[in-house]
């Protein structure tokens, strides 16, 4: 006979689970002892949230799902952005909650909340374990329904006397699942359309971003030679570094890469999910291009995209059936290509500008100096965002962690710190504004008390600059988005970190790389000059598209 808690960890341990991150409370404290004699490492963070964050990145990297651990009420609350962010995200993960006696109520109604009902809308799967007997067989399928597509969170709640509960019950045996592969009528109607297409276009989206999908994909981009372009959460799916990449939809119209897919006359759209910004919008001009949806499930049909054609199925196996197909074939449009140029030299405009405080094109520029091609940078959200989807080129698969989904404030630091966890070889970046790093800045603790090697480098602007970038486009006062921020330098120091203040364009890059060169948590603040928004986000693109400014 063993615990329910015992066989919760056991469980986890038949998953292959090696870490758990989270805050503990008084509910699960047999969870604790449980996992104190386990091969399980519980990694205590500052924040639920971020241990969310932590969770969800793991999922995102491994394709396994990442497993954080709350309290009830007000812990497990805390797990709801987290929650949120891997459910757009589709990325796996498994919240663990605890709840107050479910037999007796000997403390009435404290702390109570129905967190079942709060995870409903924004997990796969939510469930309360009543009985220890059944904790192998929920665990199990947990993890099924989180991995299979479309992935994303899943949430187990278990109360206080259940945990200790005994029972005599074996583990379940995980199985491998096969992914159902495209009907091959499917294939062959897209394979048509794309032989009488003249101007065919690539798209990769969120879900062609999965790391096991690189191979297939570099591989149907090499063999058909048609060009691709991707959406913010595909970047990274095939190497940046072809001569077939046109760029990031890091907009939804009017930017430089829009006049390669205004050019084309059909866009083959790998794994777009609708959760993200639209990086183009469908149906705005008669005869646009039409579009072939190839993706694990079928489309989410929404006013800006309404493919004509779907081939659903896993994704690599079917774009390796159409490059069977297609393969030696088709010839790359040659107006596609001289549009190439135009649009990477556009892009990269002024990206070696001296002025000072810096600019958003120069500090990508200078990121992307001094991070090796597996360099791992992982965004907060702000307007720093949409400059790293336009100008950093990626070279190997899942080196720029952005989040266009729930475009959540808070993540980059926990993302980066599981980033490093999950390869300490490879040198790992967060990039933040000071609003999004504020919002879990107290995790600098946590990766210093882990021993990470990991530089933070914080945009500070004193203000939430995304919204006010906004509120001046559309003509608004500028109104209640400035705030006042700490001696960054102290503030890291005082956590143990090392801090840093760049004075001067020239010494940013030399700053990172003796961060890194040094070893432990580096703090490296820099002003940013968010001027260049409104110069080349509004006015030069309302220039050459001569319409209103882009939708960001």
């Amino acid at each position: 006979m063993r615990k329910g808690s015992d066989l919760l960890v056991q469980a986890l341990e038949n998953e292959g689970v090696d870490r758990i991150f989270g805050i503990p409370g008084e509910e699960n404290l047999d969870v604790v002892e449980s996992l104190r004699t386990s091969r399980i490492e519980l990694v205590l963070t500052r924040h639920e949230q971020a241990a969310a964050f932590m969770a969800a990145t793991h999922g995102r990297l491994t394709g396994r799902p990442g497993v954080c651990l709350s309290t009830l009420g007000p812990g497990a609350l805390n797990f709801t952005t987290g929650a949120a962010y891997a459910h757009l995200g589709a990325m796996p993960m498994l919240m663990i909650t605890g709840q107050k006696p479910i037999l007796s109520a000997r403390q009435a109604r404290f702390q109570i909340v129905d967190i079942i009902g709060a995870m409903r809308p924004i997990t796969k799967m939510t469930r309360q374990i009543v009985s220890a007997a059944s904790i192998p067989t929920l665990v199990r399928d947990a993890f099924r329904v989180a991995t299979e597509e479309r992935p994303g969170p899943v949430h187990l709640e278990l109360p206080e006397d259940i945990a200790a509960e005994t029972a005599d019950v074996a583990m379940v045996p995980s199985h491998p699942i096969d992914r159902p592969v495209a009907a091959s009528a499917a294939i062959e109607r897209a394979a048509a359309m794309i032989l009488s297409a003249q101007r065919p276009l690539i798209m990769i989206g969120a879900a062609g971003n999965r790391p096991r999908l690189v191979e297939a994909l570099s591989d149907f981009v090499r063999r058909t030679r048609i060009p691709f372009f991707n959406t913010q959460m595909g970047k990274g799916a095939v190497t940046g570094g072809s001569n077939l990449y046109l760029g990031t939809a890091a907009l939804s119209e009017r930017d430089y890469v829009h006049q390669a897919i205004d050019r084309a006359d059909l866009i083959i759209s790998i794994g777009h999910d609708t959760v993200e910004k639209p990086p183009f919008l469908m149906g705005q001009v008669a005869g646009g291009p039409k579009v072939i949806h190839i993706g694990y499930v079928s489309a989410s049909v929404e006013q800006v995209f309404h493919p004509d054609a779907e081939v659903v199925g896993d994704i690599g196996s079917t774009v390796t059936a159409l490059a069977d197909r297609l393969g030696g074939r088709l010839d790359p449009d040659p107006g596609m290509l001289d549009l190439r140029r135009s649009i990477l030299e556009r892009i990269n405009d002024r990206a070696e500008e001296d002025r000072f405080p810096v600019t958003p094109q120069r500090l990508v520029h200078d990121v992307r100096a001094v991070m090796p091609e597996d360099g791992i940078v992982c965004l907060d959200n702000g307007m720093y965002k949409i400059w790293f989807a336009r100008n950093y080129r990626t070279h190997v698969a899942n080196t720029l962690l952005l989040d266009n989904a729930l475009a959540t404030m808070g993540a980059g630091l926990p993302s980066a710190m599981m980033a490093k966890l999950l390869n300490p070889g490879r040198r790992v970046m967060a990039v933040c504004g000071d609003g999004g790093f504020m919002m879990n800045s107290q995790e600098l603790e946590t990766a210093v008390r882990l021993k990470l090697d990991l530089v933070v480098l914080i945009l500070d602007d004193s203000a939430y600059g995304m919204i006010r970038w906004k509120q001046a486009v559309d003509a608004f006062a500028d109104y209640g988005m400035t705030f006042g921020n700490p001696d960054f330098v102290a503030y890291a120091n005082s956590y143990g970190a090392t801090g840093h203040r760049i004075t001067a364009v020239k010494d940013l890059i030399p700053t990172l790389e003796a961060a890194f060169a040094a070893g432990g948590v580096h703090l490296v603040a820099v002003p940013v000059d968010y001027a260049e928004n409104m110069r080349v986000l509004v006015e030069e693109l309302q220039h050459k598209a001569g319409a209103a400014e882009p939708t960001g």
